[in-house]
């Protein structure tokens, strides 16, 4: 007797009554401040979207010294770098300020960077990083955070910033080139000033 005839035979159990698949593990991780022992996962996560994506404009994968030197840059001049770990230690994504300017009058804006590792996506992830960069960026008393965002292939992260109350102020097109395609940007802002509370 083949196969075919012996499943053919049989009755399909009910769905109560049938093995339940095992439940998806719980999404966890802890946020805290980064370190450079999270430098080689910073950078895994971060060229996966320059090799694949136009949400960045570099085209080069970044080497872990670039990386290395643009930490000691931003931690030196107290620029908040946050990473989201799970249990087990990888780093789920990150989110970071810089400079937006580098003209001295500038130093009290930023531009953020929020990237998640590909698998990690869709869980709410991005609005919780961005809430903690906002929060720490007004705790160290700059005034207005940037986001400068591609026009193209962006959806969800211009949602995540419109919805945690940035505007958007400007739009420039074609200013890019990036697999063969031009891409412009789209600016949004948000004051990070707090409300008086008389």
């Amino acid at each position: 007797m083949v196969l075919e005839e012996y499943m053919s035979g049989r009755r399909v159990l009910p769905p109560h009554l049938r093995k339940q698949p095992d439940p998806e593990p719980e999404f966890e991780y802890v946020l805290r401040d980064a370190t450079t022992a999270d430098l080689p996962d910073i950078r895994e996560i971060y060229n996966y979207y320059v090799l694949n994506t136009v949400v960045t404009f570099d085209e080069k994968a970044m080497s872990l010294r670039e990386w290395r030197s643009k930490f000691a840059h931003l931690t030196k001049h107290g620029f908040p770098i946050i990473v989201a770990q799970s249990p087990s230690g990888q780093i789920h994504g990150y989110a970071l300020v810089a400079p937006w300017r580098q003209k001295s009058a500038f130093r009290f804006t930023v531009e953020n960077s929020i990237y998640i590792r590909p698998v990690s996506r869709g869980k709410g992830l991005g609005r919780v990083l961005l809430t903690a960069l906002v929060e720490r960026c007004r705790e160290n008393g700059y005034r207005e955070m940037i986001a400068v965002i591609a026009d193209s292939g962006a959806e969800a992260s211009l949602k995540l910033h419109a919805d945690l109350g940035f505007t958007e102020v400007g739009r420039m097109g074609r200013v890019g080139f990036k697999f063969g395609h031009d891409v412009g940007t789209i600016t949004l802002q948000k004051s990070l000033k707090k409300k008086s509370t008389h």
